[in-house]
């Protein structure tokens, strides 16, 4: 079967759905031999995979508009293309400019390597927020800039090519050829990673270099650093020059807490890649000025009382939390009387209670690991979350969500009043007709959360 699909000028061609790694150990060799072409196989989260001839010159960008236009995703921008090396258990993120064929064409014909596509919140997240990333004790900014710097200018620091903050804090390093860690102090500059082997001590003669990232890139580690080398912590990360092969040409690197990690992989990836990643991240948006959408921030909107002869604002909270769980329980009353037509009340509460069940962020049986796993792949920023069935009470559920880079587990209880069902997460002083109504209150108000449900972890066949 051929499908065409017209992006960005050229044509992609013919689905293959024939197994291959990488793009030339394909069956259909009559599309690996094309001209100036290739065949790229990509994985999604439950390790299904599809094979798609694309250009040489596709970008990681091109691939992912690729996939979002054949599964019919909503383009948040927020998806991302990983490079997955299974026999050194890490990935990283492959920068939107970043020429795919390229990456494919470092990998060694008997490596068990791979391209994922899911989605990534955390990716640009540091143009936002970028003192969220940078801790106010790991940055010092160069003597060599003249005046005080605040430190939300950091990332403008960062992307002149003059100069560069340096981030600097411990870390346990792997030793060379040994299985033994041990904890060092680390400075990244623009001219490399160096640790001191005297104390805390920045002098030259104390510096040890480690690496530059002119031909090295940053990898998570995916596994569990403690298991499978045995480092402190598990927040591992390593650095990886492009000749690099085996598991000890790698430099392992491990940090005490994912507030740490994230710092130095953020700073490594804006050393490396600098002003190219700020058009990475502004190109989307550029795009959407040209041709605007209508869109609504959720600041905007307030509860309303239609009911008297005037409209009149809803100012106090507890009264528009009333309107707002009135109007929900109304509403699903109506979804779920046209869903079972005219059946007993019993088929209208089972239709109820089940209308989560096609919803993106409901994940059913996921384990609480699983679930951390997931919210950890898709970005540890504040509010990405998803609810799944609880494990320990099969009539309850559970939903993740993370804050602060740590991910908060809380159970959502079933409320039997008087043979109506409702679920509420707060000891049963907010009840809610079902899970749908959770979630949607709770994406307006925070609630007794610690924070805002903004982004759904989701979930793709492709």
């Amino acid at each position: 079967m051929r499908v065409f699909v017209s992006c960005k000028s050229w044509i992609f061609a013919m689905l293959c759905t024939q197994p291959c790694i990488g793009y030339s150990a394909c069956p259909n060799s009559e599309l690996c031999l094309a001209p100036n072409k290739g065949v790229i196989k990509v994985y999604n989260e439950d390790n299904t995979s599809r094979a798609v001839e694309v250009p040489s010159d596709i970008t990681a960008r091109d691939v992912c508009q690729l996939f979002v236009l054949k599964n019919h995703c909503i383009d948040d921008h927020s998806w991302t293309l990983f490079e997955h090396l299974s026999q050194l258990g890490i990935e990283r993120i492959i920068e939107d400019h970043e020429s795919v064929m390229d990456v494919i064409s470092g990998w060694g014909m008997d490596t068990d390597s791979r391209l994922y596509f899911r989605k990534n919140y955390a990716k640009y997240e540091f143009f936002k927020k970028p003192l969220d990333f940078f801790p106010d004790h790991m940055v010092s900014i160069s003597s060599e800039i003249n005046g005080v710097v605040d430190h939300s200018q950091l990332i403008e620091i960062f992307l002149n090519s003059s100069t560069c903050p340096e981030i600097h804090g411990h870390l346990h390093a792997k030793e060379q050829s040994r299985k033994s860690w041990k904890k060092f102090y680390f400075i990244l500059r623009r001219s490399g990673l160096y640790f001191s082997n005297k104390g805390t001590s920045k002098e030259p003669r104390h510096l040890q270099f480690i690496a530059d990232f002119s031909d090295s890139d940053v990898y998570y580690t995916v596994l569990s650093s403690k298991k499978l080398h045995g480092a402190p912590t598990d927040y591992g990360f390593c650095v990886k020059s492009a000749k690099c092969s085996t598991p000890r040409d790698l430099k392992l690197l491990c940090a005490d807490d994912e507030q740490t990690r994230t710092c130095w992989i953020t700073a490594m990836r804006l050393l490396k890649y600098g002003m190219q990643l700020y058009q990475n991240f502004i190109q989307p948006h550029q795009k959407q000025k040209a041709s605007p959408m209508r869109s609504i921030s959720e600041n905007s909107l307030v509860a309303m009382d239609f009911s008297g002869q005037k409209s009149r604002v809803i100012e106090n909270p507890s009264e528009a939390l009333s309107v707002a769980v009135e109007e929900g329980l109304s509403w699903r009353r109506k979804s779920c009387h046209r869903l079972s037509g005219h059946g007993s009340p019993s088929t209208s509460q089972s239709s109820m209670s089940a209308l989560h069940l096609a919803q993106p962020w409901f994940h059913g049986k996921l384990s609480r690991d699983e679930a951390q796993r997931l919210i950890t792949q898709q970005g540890l920023i504040d509010g990405v979350f998803l609810l799944r069935d609880s494990q320990s009470n099969p009539k309850t559920f559970v939903l993740s969500l993370c804050h602060m880079q740590k991910i908060k587990h809380f159970q959502i209880l079933p409320v039997d009043d008087e043979g109506e069902l409702y679920y509420s997460l707060d000891d049963d002083h907010t009840r809610f007709t079902d899970l749908i109504q959770l979630v949607e209150f709770y994406q307006l108000n925070r609630g007794v959360l610690p924070c805002k449900l903004k982004h759904h972890c989701a979930r793709i066949t492709l």
